[in-house]
């Protein structure tokens, strides 16, 4: 076999050591894809698969895509989930000895990319880390974008569901586990099935012990145990170093924008399980998977990149401290009130660039020219912002002030080097302000003086050799050179050197020409490479203030949430919640946020009285259609947005903050995984039983309908006892809608259960519904109405009327399974086995029993029983 080219030599070195990776070989103006990875990208990318020689029989597969437009084909291999190594050049084509050095400059993941262009600025792309060891987990979740890192241990109760709630809060494009992870099937059956990331499994010899440490040291200095809030050899330190040494290898360089890490507590904020946040809708609806229609859409009036970012993350993880919460409220009530100050905020917000994006590009040297001069922009708003912020009064609004550094000598450094008209890249110069480097302004006085200069030695030349036509030109081939007309008769000097003869003229060059054509050429060569190490330098110290610039961006983005919420409760007529630690939640003339805004007509209001003692569970009857569903969830859209630090659709609230709410709404089957709606309903459910606490509020919605009515109504009745019981483990506020009227006994025999019904007005066959929930059971179910109201068919309607009349007829008294009493009606015992029948149970070997001898021995078990 022939001998592979020594440039396909240097491809499959470097292809060796990224064999799970895409790799973008650098070939002057492209990066190219050879053999397997060509092949796969032409097809992902609809590229044309072309060939080239590589020393060999036959030719190499080969693709590839300009290197100035390969943001765009790398966005798309990393939404697919690949992984992309980027080999650079390492060294100018043109000045190499024999082949071009080349290296990987960095390794593209999903959960690590900085490019703007391939980022949502309203949402943090983060990578996550997790590490099990034992009944422990250290969780963790970064984005790289914005240099932002979030720890956390869970060290009790169901790991596994701990777990999946994080997942579910950060929704991370990257997850690396350990090994350990195989053995948590509920864990990786969610990733696989509910989640769209890229999943690495990591080799034990990623958590050494002694290489994870100092790699701590590294990042965080020999006191990390402090700076980064984590101990030594716990699940949360090696859950965070793995990802440290996961960054370092892909990423090359720019891992110390990673310097500070938030450590939170799941008693910190609300538990939200993944089917609570998909039926109350928080950042996408259920169907089209879309902001508008959510309770986000309602309340993003955030103006800048990195508010955005901010008020989704509040919305994920509403606070449980009541004195944290109304710190919030302080500030959004403050705003709410200074209606020209608020205005006059937004409008400065407005014109802040994404600083936290910016800086990272900032810190890796990708960052543009343009890119810097808007960070001299926003940084140019600060005196502004603070002069506004001066007079604020509540706490929230004086710690955004004290967090915003003004900022000015980065404003000052950053506008004295960079000229206001540069370009967005360095290719081309014009980057450096004149003024700010002399050697780079006698370089272009040189450059621009250069057209002078060859005037001026043009008319020399004339005058001394007396040709009045003799001019100077210029090729790439040839550079600078003297022509003359072979028309002209005078003798040319000696000095002039024949460079190339033409049809009618002859071409010169001179000592004189050729140090002047030096001095020009050289001038705009080392202007550009000057002009780089210029910029490096700027970005050099830039990035060393980035704590400062850190801290700043945190506070705008505080303070355009807070403004934002302020704007919404002024738009939407939303009033400030009182949120206490108590257990009540009062609300006078609640609206569902989400659907008032969506909706045409005007939004009836409610209200409602919960707690955890005379009003613990509100059982809801009423016709389908009727608004029972949308009350619910507003009761439980309330609450979230008062813990988040909101104001809410209402006339008045009063909140105790609970630790968790816990939904179950709609039917739907989960086909995938084999489930029908009831078995989907019943395991949620019962996930709701387990999770559950005495301080959470839970919504449930027709339970028990996905099977006969009967065993429906007993299941839901079951439920209802458990939850409501006040010496039970719960006896927590629960809304609970059913269409099982016999349920509605249970306020005579449960102590804190209260009937609610919507109002519907009844003429002939119409209904009209009121929309409003008053007390008291439903007298009727409404069915063949409803479904009148859907559009079946007269002849159908009737013949349901027909029927229904007959069934009604013919049952005297309701079926005596709907009347058991709480208290009379007789407890289910399991019947228990005679002892000598499980003795011989236990003694039976199954495995050596011929099917008819098994059928005898299940005979003779049942005659004994009998």
């Amino acid at each position: 076999m022939a001998e592979l080219s020594p440039m396909m030599k240097q491809y499959f070195e470097i292809k060796e050591q990224y064999k799970d990776t895409i790799l973008f070989f650098r070939l002057g103006d492209f990066y190219e894809m050879f053999f397997d990875d060509a092949i796969l990208v032409s097809k992902e990318l609809e590229l044309t698969l072309t060939g080239r020689d590589c020393g060999q029989d036959e030719r190499a597969p080969m693709c590839g895509v300009p290197y100035h437009a390969c943001e765009t084909y790398l966005a798309r291999l990393i939404a697919k989930g690949y992984k992309v190594a980027i080999c650079e050049q390492m060294e100018d084509p043109a000045k190499a000895k024999g082949l071009v050095k080349r290296d990987i400059i960095r390794v593209v993941t999903p959960g690590t990319v900085i490019e703007s262009s391939m980022l949502d600025d309203a949402k943090n792309n983060y990578i996550g880390s997790i590490f099990l060891r034992g009944g422990e987990a250290g969780v963790c979740f970064a984005d790289v974008s914005t240099g932002v890192c979030h720890v956390t241990q869970l060290t009790e109760g169901d790991l596994d569901g701990g777990i999946i709630g994080e997942l579910c809060r950060f929704a991370p494009s990257e997850l690396l586990f350990n090994s350990e992870i195989l053995k948590h099937k509920q864990v990786t059956g969610y990733v696989k099935d509910h989640m769209a990331c890229s999943v690495e499994l990591l080799d034990e010899t990623d958590y050494e012990p002694k290489a994870a440490e100092e790699r701590m040291r590294g990042q965080f200095g020999p006191g990390y145990e402090h700076t980064a809030g984590v101990r030594k050899n716990s699940p949360a330190f090696y859950s965070l170093s793995a990802l440290l040494a996961y960054l370092a290898g892909t990423q090359k360089r720019g891992i110390e924008r990673l310097k500070t890490v938030d450590v939170y507590s799941g008693s910190q904020y609300m538990q939200l399980s993944p089917v609570t946040r998909a039926n109350l809708e928080l950042t996408e609806t259920m169907r089209g998977r879309e902001k508008k229609g959510t309770l986000l859409w309602v309340l993003d009036k955030t103006q800048t990149a990195m508010g955005k970012r901010l008020v989704r993350g509040w919305i994920e993880q509403p606070l449980l401290d009541p004195e944290a919460i109304n710190e919030r409220l302080d500030g959004v009530e403050e705003l709410y009130k200074k209606n020209v100050l608020r205005a006059d905020l937004r409008d400065a917000l407005s014109h802040v660039f994404d600083v936290e994006r910016l800086m990272t590009r900032v810190i890796y040297g990708s960052a543009t020219p343009r890119e810097l001069l808007s960070l001299a922009s926003t940084c140019a708003r600060l005196p502004d912002l603070l002069a506004l912020l001066a007079g604020c009064e509540s706490n929230a609004l004086r710690g955004v002030q004290a967090g915003i550094d003004p900022l000015q000598d980065i404003r000052a450094l950053i506008e004295a080097a960079v000229d206001e008209e540069a370009p967005s890249t360095l290719k081309d110069g014009g980057v450096i302000r004149p003024g700010y480097d002399p050697e780079v302004d006698e370089l272009r006085d040189i450059m621009h003086g250069g057209k002078g200069y060859l005037t001026d030695l043009e008319a020399k030349l004339r005058e001394e050799t007396g040709i009045p036509k003799l001019k100077i030109g210029y090729n790439r081939v040839f550079g600078y050179y003297i022509e003359i007309s072979r028309a002209v008769t005078t003798p040319v000097p000696e000095h002039f050197v024949r460079k190339q003869t033409l049809a009618n003229a002859e071409r010169y060059i001179t000592d004189e020409l050729k140090q002047l054509e030096n001095k020009i050429l050289g001038a705009s060569e080392r202007l550009i490479v000057l002009e780089r190490e210029l910029f490096d330098g700027l970005l050099s110290q830039v990035s060393a203030e980035l704590v400062r610039i850190q801290a700043t961006a945190a506070a705008l983005a505080k303070l355009d949430v807070l403004a934002g919420f302020a704007e919404a409760a002024v738009k939407n007529s939303y009033v400030r919640p009182a949120v206490d630690g108590g257990d009540e939640l009062v609300i006078t003339e609640g609206r569902h946020p989400v659907v008032e805004q969506m909706g045409k007509g005007l939004f009836v209001p409610n209200d409602t009285v919960l707690d955890c003692d005379e009003n613990r569970m509100l059982i809801i009857t009423g016709p389908n259609m009727a608004g029972k569903s949308t009350y619910m969830r507003q009761n439980a859209l309330i609450c979230l947005m008062a813990q988040i630090g909101s104001f809410v659709p209402a006339k008045a609230a009063r909140v105790g903050v609970v630790d968790s709410i816990f939904t179950r709404v709609g039917a739907s089957d989960d086909l995938s995984a084999g489930k029908s709606t009831f078995m989907v309903e019943m395991t949620e459910v019962a996930e709701i039983l387990k999770s559950a606490t005495a301080k959470s509020l839970v919504v449930l919605d027709e339970i028990g309908r996905g099977t006969s009515t009967f065993d429906g109504m007993s299941i839901a009745r079951a439920v209802v006892e458990h939850i409501a019981a006040k010496s039970g483990r719960l006896a927590c506020k629960t809304l609970f809608a059913t269409h099982y009227h016999e349920l509605t006994d249970l306020e005579n025999a449960i102590d804190g259960v209260k009937n609610y019904n919507i109002a519907v007005k009844k003429r002939g066959d119409d209904i009209t519904f009121l929309r409003r929930i008053v007390r008291g059971p439903a007298d009727d179910s409404y069915g063949i109405e409803v479904a009148k109201l859907a559009g079946l068919p007269d002849e159908i309607i009737a013949r349901a009327k027909e029927v229904l009349r007959v069934l009604e007829n013919s049952t005297t008294t309701p079926n005596p399974v709907m009347q058991l009493g709480f208290d009379n009606y007789e407890r289910f015992e399991e019947e228990k086995a005679p002892p000598a029948l499980m003795e011989r149970l236990r003694a039976l070997d199954v495995e050596t029993l011929t099917p008819l001898e098994a059928l005898n021995t299940l005979y003779e078990i049942k005659q004994q029983l009998s």
